[in-house]
Parts: C-alpha cells; sequence; structure tokens
C-alpha cells in the first residue's frame, strides 16, 4: 500500500480532501491531507510574512518529522509550486509527484505570474480592497472551472474557504540547476493531454517542465475532490503502483 500526502489547492485545507481520503483509506492506503499555515484550521497561523519559502518547510517538516518514505505527493492547484520543491529538496523520500489540475513550475516563476495580465490585475485589486494588503479572498470563476459542483459543494466551498496569504502567489520558485529525477504525473481536469502536448511543442520556455511529464485526463472542473473524489482516488492509486 501507499503513503499519500495530499496537499489543497489555495483558499482550502485539508477539509477540502476528505471524501478522497476515506476512499484511499479504505483502500488500506496511508494518506496525511494537509492544511497548509495561514488557510482554513491553521488560519490563525496567516500574517503577511506566509510565503511559499513557509509552505515548503511546513511540507518538509510533516515528511520528515512523521519519518514517511516512498511519498506519493499529491499537489491540487496553486499547490503545485510547494509540491514541486518538495521533488526538489527531499527527493529520496518522493516515490512520486502528482499534479492535480496543474503542473510543474520552471525555476523563477510564480503563481501570478504564471496568470493572465487580466487576472493578475483583478487579484490585485481584491487584496488591496478586500484582503487587507496581503490576502486573497476566494475570487469568482467561471462555469468551467465550477463543472460538475452541484449547488452544496458549491456553497460548502465558498463557506469554508480561508483567504489566502498573497506571498504564496507572488514569491518565485527556487529550484536547482540539476533537477532530481522523481518521477510526475499530472491529472488534468480542464485540460487535456493533447492541451499539454500543444504546450511543450510550442517551444515556450516556461512549458519545457512538462516535458516527459505523465498525463491523464479526468475530465470535469477544477476541483475533483468534490465533483468526482471516487474516480479521482482510483487513478491516484493506480499511479501509486
Amino acid at each position: 500500500m501507499a503513503t499519500f500526502v495530499l496537499v489543497p489547492g489555495f483558499w482550502l485545507g485539508a477539509w477540502a480532501w476528505e471524501d478522497v481520503t476515506r476512499e484511499l483509506r479504505a483502500a488500506g492506503h496511508d494518506v496525511h491531507p494537509v492544511t497548509l499555515p495561514g488557510l482554513a484550521d491553521r488560519v490563525d497561523e496567516a500574517t503577511p510574512e506566509v510565503d511559499v519559502e513557509t509552505h515548503i518547510a511546513d511540507l518538509v517538516r510533516l515528511v520528515e518529522g512523521d519519518d514517511l518514505r516512498e511519498v506519493v505527493l499529491v499537489g491540487h492547484s496553486g499547490a503545485n509550486v510547494p509540491v514541486t520543491a518538495l521533488g526538489d529538496r527531499i527527493p529520496e523520500r518522493i516515490a512520486r509527484v502528482v499534479y492535480v489540475d496543474a503542473g510543474p513550475m520552471p525555476a523563477g516563476a510564480s503563481v501570478l505570474d504564471s496568470n493572465p495580465p487580466e487576472v493578475q490585475d483583478a487579484w490585485r485589486k481584491s487584496v488591496a480592497s478586500d484582503g487587507d494588503g496581503w490576502r486573497l479572498p476566494l475570487p469568482d470563476f467561471g462555469p468551467e472551472d465550477l463543472a460538475g459542483l452541484d449547488d452544496g459543494q458549491l456553497a460548502r466551498m465558498r463557506a469554508m474557504s480561508t483567504p489566502q496569504p498573497f506571498g504564496t502567489l507572488t514569491q518565485p520558485l527556487r529550484r536547482p540547476d540539476v533537477l532530481p529525477d522523481v518521477p510526475r504525473s499530472v491529472i488534468a481536469t480542464t485540460f487535456t493531454p493533447e492541451d499539454v502536448r500543444a504546450m511543450v511543442d510550442s517551444g515556450d520556455p516556461k512549458y519545457a517542465v512538462m516535458a516527459g511529464v505523465d498525463v491523464h485526463h479526468l475530465p470535469t472542473g477544477h476541483w475533483p475532490m468534490f465533483s468526482r473524489p471516487t474516480d479521482l482516488a482510483a487513478l491516484l492509486a493506480d499511479l501509486a503502483t
């Protein structure tokens, strides 16, 4: 059986993985759903100083402190940054990094600057007007992102989300010059394997890190842990074998 560490995307906590955790544990796996500092049940740790390195250090402490090995490290959406770094920094403990509707980030990139200019502007305005200058409230999302969510799931997500410390979006990712050979997989939900191939073939340097990544398609919205938890758990279990 595998050891999973499940890292939620922005605005979420370990609670977001409840259904997936239940499925994986029922199959006999060791599962560690994570809440990162400053969010959900750890919202009292939120400060303007919380950034990418804060979240990376917290994950390192979890894995090393609990002496976890052969970890299948799963990062949803914006968690792509700290899970990428963890695979770089303690590769001897990581069996595979799995990105859920996301992918590995190149060195020097931040989540903010990887988004279109109009999204960057909207987020900065939201932080300034509603986030005390350092927190990003849960934005509105389009129908493609919300596909598969019923009204109850959407209401719960909105009620339980907490503002994201903005430093986790603005701090660039540090990566070594020589990357360790850690297997990496993508579970694409709002894009397709064909989209990934087109990104890599475009020659854009920011997509070069996607070359050689194992891509799987689970068509739904951006939050498959809510919309298709059983299927997501099954796919994660398959990737762990």
